[in-house]
């Protein structure tokens, strides 16, 4: 049983491996070929938090490669609403598929659903914890839109402390030899105690001063959710906006890649420049999670 629950269960070369398989399942993604490598399989969606790309990444993933998709979209819509909990719930779901992949509001939920399945858990988000999937298609993106991950400059840009996302992707990209700008307003750091075990090339900054070196600016939505009090996130909603005149600072090979959804980070205009990759990271979705689904079923 393989589970992928934090990006720390796979090592640099088992990334590499996710990822060039990725590269290899395009074309199926693309419809230009066909695959039936996970005919008879059955894949149950657990979503017990909001999701529009993961969710139908991996429902897309999944019939393209020939399988089925049982979804569960809501708490209100399960047993959990009559009080079952989450162990039972799984172990149940677990007797009905062949993996099952989950996102919950709460940190640990994803570790705690794999210890109570008989099948491979797949984390989609837990709470502000980490989001293994989304960081191995982010460096997908990297290594096809950029050309190479090893020898990159990149600057994570917004929500530092709750970003699942960016909790991920940063143990990752330590991994590779890349340097990494970490921009950020104060209440919104990453933790000291996070820095603190990773083992890389990082550096807090101002995003103007290294706009114009940077081969990727990745950009986070400044999560409401995850604040306890309204007035502290109003102070920092729009410290950062991505526009055009951004752009122009920026080299001109540069990426801007943002995990979605936004809300105000990136201006519209800045979708319609070269640098803007965002829509294209959605799509190699999902032929990285067939990628994924194809590791821990068979």
């Amino acid at each position: 049983m393989k589970h992928l629950v934090s990006i720390e269960d796979l090592s640099k070369d088992e990334i590499i491996k996710i990822l060039n398989k990725s590269e290899e399942f395009e074309d199926v993604a693309l419809g230009k070929r066909k695959s039936r490598i996970l005919e008879s399989k059955i894949l149950a969606n657990l979503f017990f938090e909001p999701s529009t790309r993961t969710r139908i990444s991996f429902e897309t993933a999944m019939k393209k490669l020939g399988g089925e998709v049982i979804n569960v979209s809501a708490q209100e819509a399960s047993s959990m609403a009559k009080g079952e909990t989450l162990a039972d719930t799984v172990r149940v779901i677990s007797n009905y598929c062949d993996a099952i992949v989950i996102r919950h509001p709460l940190e640990g939920a994803a570790r705690f659903a794999a210890e109570n399945s008989n099948v491979p858990v797949i984390n989609a988000g837990d709470g502000a914890g980490q989001h293994p999937t989304q960081t191995l298609l982010d460096l997908y993106t990297i290594k096809k839109e950029i050309g190479r991950i090893d020898g990159t400059k990149i600057a994570l840009v917004g929500d530092l402390k709750y970003s699942r996302t960016i909790h991920s992707l940063i143990k990752a990209l330590t991994l590779f030899n890349t340097k990494i700008y970490l921009v950020s307003p104060p209440i919104l750091d990453l933790p000291v105690e996070f820095i603190d075990e990773l083992d890389g090339d990082i550096e807090k900054v101002e995003l103007e001063s290294v706009i114009g070196e940077v081969d990727v600016v990745y950009v986070t939505r400044i999560q409401k959710e995850r604040f306890l009090d309204e007035e502290e996130y109003k102070k920092v909603a729009g410290s950062y906006r991505i526009t055009i005149e951004t752009v122009k600072r920026m080299k001109d090979d540069a990426i801007i890649l943002h995990p979605l959804p936004r809300v105000y980070e990136i201006a519209i205009e800045v979708d319609y420049t070269k640098q803007a990759r965002y829509f294209k990271q959605t799509f190699y979705g999902v032929p990285v999670r067939m990628s994924i689904l194809t590791e821990v079923m068979l």
